[in-house]
């Protein structure tokens, strides 16, 4: 027998934790308290994963996005310390503006995989991507990374038998983004912007048909490498790139001897097929239902991906709980 094995009912241990991440998470909706929310959802994330039967190390962790450190760095140790050496990506909120503010699409996601099968670019924070869905997998080849927005567009609606006037681009609303709207809008696509939540984006658009047929642009590292961990596991395709934001980034990149150029596809990002991804909505989305409170208790809506058997679950749970007791 395999004791590195990934046993089938881990994606079940992963769900928990993420529900219960969300139902912390969803207390702070709409309070407009960014660091207070993301540092609540820390840790009820490391404390759910520290009851899953795993020697989890996290690879890309969560030091970036508040500048300060957490039990979920990068190079941490998660889980019990008993079971499969794995690696672990992990975001207890992606889209924690969309939290404090109140709007839609906000996950808590957590990505497995067995130890040294996810690529760990450190110190890199930003990477381009373009992700789609089964339907358009063996259309996305690497040259469409170079290729003017318009080229990789026909393409891909060639490959979904559709207009390219009828293809639906998600892209992060952000300043650098400005030319390649404006390449896709030319190009007679419509664009989809996205104000937060970079690996629920490519979520939706590694699911056909819920609206979406392509995610285009540049977002986080650690939001790239989960993404991948949900793209494989439903059959889809991505291709990502180092992407750096600054001279300081790119310099700290160049001495760590990591390869600008290099592009990467969903194999070289996650190695490996064991792969389990969890995911559960804190605010409304295309996909997944946000957490409903009704005073002792709470229901929650997951998704569960296992990549080996390509089996999608969504799951609905009811949680009887006080407004101050998460644990079940």
């Amino acid at each position: 027998m395999d004791n590195n094995r990934l046993a089938p009912n881990l994606g079940l241990d992963l769900i928990r934790a993420t529900e219960k991440t969300a139902l912390r998470a969803g207390r702070w909706l709409g309070l407009g308290q960014y660091e207070e929310t993301h540092r609540t959802a820390t840790e009820a994330m490391f404390n759910g994963l520290q009851h899953i039967n795993m020697d989890g190390r996290i690879v890309i962790g969560e030091e970036g996005r508040l500048g300060e450190h957490s039990p979920l760095d990068s190079g941490k140790s998660v889980g019990t310390g008993r079971g499969p050496k794995v690696d672990v990506v992990v975001d207890p909120i992606d889209g924690t503006r969309s939290v404090t503010q109140g709007r839609p699409g906000a996950i808590s996601v957590v990505g497995v995989a067995p130890q040294g099968s996810m690529w760990a670019p450190t110190p890199a924070v930003y990477m381009d991507k373009i992700v789609v869905d089964y339907e358009a997998a063996q259309a996305l080849v690497p040259e469409c990374m170079d290729a003017p927005a318009a080229w990789t567009l026909a393409l891909i609606a060639r490959a979904k038998k559709k207009a390219v006037r009828d293809l639906q681009v998600i892209v992060l609303d952000r300043p650098r983004h400005q030319d390649l709207i404006d390449e896709i809008r030319t190009a007679g696509a419509r664009v989809l912007l996205n104000a937060d939540g970079d690996t629920a984006g490519a979520l939706i658009a590694a699911t056909a048909h819920v609206g979406a047929d392509i995610l285009m642009g540049i977002g986080g590292v650690p939001e790239g490498v989960t993404a991948a961990c949900a793209v494989k596991a439903m059959g889809g395709a991505m291709l990502g790139r180092l992407a750096p934001q600054s001279q300081e980034e790119k310099e700290a990149i160049e001495g760590a001897g990591l390869d600008l150029d290099k592009i990467l596809t969903c194999n070289e990002l996650v190695s490996s097929d064991q792969i389990f991804f969890a995911a559960t909505g804190i605010t409304h989305g295309p996909l997944l239902d946000g957490v409903r409170y009704r005073g002792h208790e709470a229901s929650t809506h997951s998704l569960l991906i296992r990549c080996e058997t390509k089996v999608r679950r969504m799951i609905q749970a009811e949680h009887s709980i006080e407004w101050y007791q998460f644990d079940e």
